[in-house]
């Protein structure tokens, strides 16, 4: 059929010495940049944290956005950081899609029974999506972010 898009296919990779300026440049858009910490950020914390786990999101052969966790395998806590789909690529599935392997990878985990987050409240937030996606409110807050939690 003319004009139906197909199908992408997405997927999560190791950020590379090849691929990390690529994944660098990725942005939400203008009105959403102060509910996330740009990828160069994220990347740079995660090289500090012994715990962290991140992918680049691929549709295709093109990066569109950044998955983080913080995964404690001890206490088997496990946090979603980071997570984004660039402006240019936001509202074609793909985010949907990179959660559910991002909960795929998370199930896999030792003791894993739920996978953590938070966010900042405001109109161009992320709650709606974490809101359709399964998430609910804890009613914490921590640091001004709302703790949500996605049970298995």
């Amino acid at each position: 059929m003319h004009g139906v898009p197909t199908e992408v296919d997405v997927t999560l990779h190791e950020v590379t010495a090849e691929t990390v300026r690529m994944i660098c440049k990725l942005e939400v858009r203008p009105e959403q940049r102060s509910y996330v910490a740009d990828n160069g950020r994220s990347i740079a914390e995660a090289h500090f944290e012994p715990r962290a786990w991140f992918r680049a999101v691929y549709a295709g052969e093109t990066p569109v956005g950044f998955a983080m966790l913080h995964e404690d395998l001890e206490k088997a806590e496990y946090f979603l950081w980071r997570f984004m789909i660039a402006g240019e690529h936001q509202g074609k599935g793909y985010g949907k899609r990179a959660l559910d392997l991002v909960v795929e990878h998370v199930r896999e985990l030792p003791g894993a029974r739920e996978l953590v987050s938070s966010y900042v409240p405001g109109d161009e937030g992320p709650w709606g999506f974490y809101r359709s996606y399964g998430f609910v409110e804890t009613g914490e807050v921590e640091e001004g972010e709302r703790v949500i939690r996605l049970e298995f």
